[in-house]
């Protein structure tokens, strides 16, 4: 097995060269985006994503790149997000959460920057957050009682979880008008502290994710209760910004 890359940076010239010699002209863009572009990036765990801009030509050759994923895969790389200019543009009403993520945290490696000046309809945005919050906090219920009331199970839970509750409160920041703070942690300390949420719970999530808890099992399933609870609180946050 590979060792784990430590600084991402150092695949850019050979990603760029692979995509290239594919595409050609038709390479619009290769960005860097997610963890592995900020400060919570963590070799061998942390994942490495690109995303590739086409043109409208290009991304019908999407098979020519096999070989290339397939090789990047062996360096720890996912597969990339291949995409075109006029996709972005005609899809920030519809997943403006995510285009909000990736503008916020992410490194050009080569081409145009199709994210820079990006703008997001606060209608949008707020629309979409009340359906996330609500869609995850049916799931999380669901998984709750699937559990068990095994904290084994719940740990794989906020595992998967946290990513996208810690995108909601970037989302709901962007919404106040407040700055987006550089890494997750931030992220949660300024999202509990702008809509009065309990730091405790969405801290003690984090903790379990990075590895850093030692809580005891009975612990995590009430850390686990709290949250549901939490939750139930913001939608009702986000329903009030209407």
């Amino acid at each position: 097995m590979a060792r784990p890359i430590k600084d991402p940076k150092v695949l850019f010239p050979e990603v760029t060269a692979d995509l290239k010699s594919v595409y050609g002209d038709e390479l619009v863009s290769i960005i860097l985006y997610g963890s592995a572009a900020g400060p919570d990036f963590q070799p061998g765990s942390s994942d490495i994503n690109f995303m590739v801009v086409l043109t409208e030509t290009g991304i019908d050759r999407m098979d020519e790149a096999f070989d290339l994923v397939r090789k990047w895969r062996k360096r720890g790389v996912a597969a990339p997000l291949f995409l075109t200019q006029a996709y972005i543009q005609t899809s920030l009403d519809v997943f403006p959460i995510e285009y909000l993520g990736f503008q916020h945290k992410y490194l050009l490696v080569y081409g145009k920057d199709i994210l820079k000046d990006l703008t997001f309809e606060r209608a949008f945005l707020r629309l979409q957050c009340e359906r996330e919050i609500k869609g995850k906090l049916l799931l999380l219920r669901e998984a709750f009682v699937e559990s068990n009331g095994k904290a084994k199970s719940l740990k794989g839970v906020i595992q998967e979880a946290l990513p996208a509750l810690i995108a909601i409160f970037e989302a709901l920041l962007h919404l106040k008008g407040m700055a987006l703070p550089g890494n997750r942690r931030e992220i949660i300390q300024a999202a509990v502290g702008a809509f009065d949420m309990d730091a405790g719970v969405f801290e003690g999530l984090l903790d379990i994710r990075e590895g850093r808890s030692n809580r005891r099992d009975d612990e995590i399933v009430l850390l686990f209760k709290r949250c549901l609870k939490e939750m139930r609180k913001l939608y009702h946050i986000i329903d009030s910004l209407k």
